[in-house]
């Protein structure tokens, strides 16, 4: 590993002065200013505490190896296995330093709007819409973060052809950003009734939550529209003109909202939303490898382009792209996407690794 001492002494410096400016009242008193040094000062404490770990580990090494040439054969033997452990594990914290030296995605510590939208195959694609939803539901209750319905198409067997919900907590885009893409699905629908097995598609968007200080909405730009909810079907829902249409023009993007019974709350959540796409949209434009169209980053909705298949007869997942196969789809389902989530991740820090 290239010695990292004096990175890691700028490191150590920048941490206290970024500590010792939270403390200021000034600081204190700036709301967004405080909130972007402690999410700073976050961040290069766990750089510091894993140098701090790496040092304690490489001090093991050193004695263990010295300590391999005791005339006692079994303190011998004994460090032996301590310099063998300690090398390990002194290895995968310079593995876990040079990750966390990585250039950091901004977006990272954000949270997320997620949006599933049933693609090819009619009635199946809806149902495994809601099957997604529910299993990015219930991953998020695994990992402590909060989900909160944004929208909804729901159809008549209980799936959705759309839905949109946001998640919050620590560092959710992070971890979920890899999950945009088609997703594949291979299984026998209830309405099949000589036991074939169909392929469906659904798209997964995920885009990281803008605050107001990273995209500006002038009032001028946008054009609102209010109108009378309405359910299943066409019937009316609502009495009054609760449901928000917003449409930003210089964009053309359009968000509509009306899950709430309240204008308000329904004009705030399609705010959100629209904030977010723009966000999303502002960031293809600085990078080359993406495209200013939002569409490409879930493909076209069809069966080509996937990123992950779920064969239910046969209890396995597939994610195309780490050639990662899985035969418990049972679990994944259900939420445990952890090792499916923490494999692309790692898969992704190692080619970056690789580019630098």
């Amino acid at each position: 590993m290239i010695d990292l001492t004096e990175k890691y002494k700028e490191i150590e410096t920048h941490w206290q002065e970024v500590g010792e400016e939270l403390s200021l009242p000034e600081t204190v008193r700036d709301r967004e200013k405080f909130k972007r040094l402690a999410r700073s000062h976050k961040e290069l404490t766990e750089v510091v505490e894993a140098f701090r770990s790496r040092t304690k580990l490489a001090e093991q090494v050193s004695q263990a190896r010295e300590m391999r040439g005791d005339s006692d054969p079994e303190m011998a033997e004994m460090a032996a296995a301590e310099f063998a452990q300690a090398s390990a594990d002194l290895e995968k914290a310079d593995l876990k330093i040079q990750v966390l030296l990585l250039p950091k995605d901004p977006r990272d510590a954000k949270d997320v709007i997620m949006e599933i939208r049933a693609g090819t195959g009619g009635d199946e694609a809806g149902l495994f819409a809601g099957d997604l939803f529910r299993m990015y539901n219930l991953f998020a209750e695994s990992q402590g973060w909060k989900t909160e319905l944004i929208s909804s198409s729901p159809t008549d067997l209980g799936g959705f052809k759309e839905v949109v919900f946001s998640i919050a907590g620590g560092k959710v885009f992070s971890k979920l950003k890899y999950e945009s893409g088609t997703h594949r699905v291979q299984r026998v629908p209830t309405t099949e009734t000589q036991g074939r097995v169909h392929t469906s598609a659904v798209t997964v968007a995920v885009l990281p939550e803008a605050e107001e200080v990273d995209i500006e909405i002038r009032s001028e730009d946008i054009k609102i529209d209010v109108f009378r909810s309405s359910g299943p079907g066409g019937q009316s829902v609502n009495t009054t003109d609760s449901a928000v249409r917003i449409t930003h023009v210089p964009t053309g993007l359009v968000v509509s909202q009306q899950d709430e019974k309240s204008q308000i709350k329904n004009k705030a959540k399609a705010l959100k939303v629209l904030r977010a796409r723009l966000y999303d949209l502002e960031l293809s434009k600085l990078d080359a490898e993406r495209s200013a169209d939002r569409r490409s980053q879930v493909g076209t909705g069809d069966r080509s382009g996937r990123i992950r298949t779920y064969n239910f007869p046969q209890n396995r997942l597939t994610d195309h792209r780490i050639n990662l196969t899985l035969y418990s789809l049972d679990r994944v389902i259900t939420g445990q996407l952890t090792e499916v989530v923490d494999a692309v991740v790692t898969f992704h820090q190692a080619e970056a690794l690789k580019s630098i």
